[in-house]
């Protein structure tokens, strides 16, 4: 059984509104150290790390989309099968918070975060619904050390946000500053 995990967006009552992550058997990765203790040098370009699932549920989209994207096909579930998208369906930037959770959880480094100074190609591909599972793929494309800070780098990533049947619903390249387990 997976560890389960409670995530609260900050402005919302602890009592509104809440995801519930569940780790599941998901967990394909080459990564020799935990999230906890990684730094630059752990992240080998050219592999690939698959993490985690995250439930997505109809309460959960209409909440987000009233406070933040206010869309008729995201907060009311009767008139949005009458819009292009057939249903209710996340927002983009539900889907890219969701993939945040897992993206932290999972993949980059806590003691070694410097944060980020962007995201490049952030795509939709699919509409997200109620009852989705969400997981994530990501591959490191780049790591590169600071010529002028030695003591941190520049990791590059390509995410893919995959649901149950497989299908890639958001990708994104993710630039993160990393510090170093070693200055050289």
């Amino acid at each position: 059984m997976g560890k389960l995990f409670e995530v609260r967006f900050s402005g919302f009552p602890l009592d509104t509104f809440s995801l519930f992550c569940h780790s599941s058997a998901m967990n394909n990765s080459s990564f020799k150290v935990p999230v906890e203790n990684r730094y630059l040098e752990d992240y080998e370009p050219g592999s690939v790390h698959e993490f985690g699932t995250i439930a997505v549920e109809e309460a959960d989209i209409i909440e987000f989309a009233r406070r933040f994207d206010p869309q008729i096909f995201h907060t009311v579930p009767q008139a949005a099968r009458d819009t292009i998208y057939g249903g209710l369906i996340a927002s983009g930037w539900h889907t890219a918070s969701m993939m945040m959770r897992l993206f932290v959880d999972y993949y980059l480094s806590g003691i070694a975060s410097l944060g980020s100074p962007g995201v490049d190609e952030l795509r939709w591909k699919k509409p997200v619904r109620p009852g989705d599972a969400l997981s994530l793929r990501v591959t490191v494309m780049e790591t590169k050390r600071s010529r002028s800070k030695p003591d941190r780098g520049v990791l590059t990533s390509f995410i893919e946000v995959i649901n149950q049947k497989h299908d890639v619903v958001m990708s994104m390249q993710a630039v993160n500053m990393l510090l170093c387990r070693q200055a050289s």
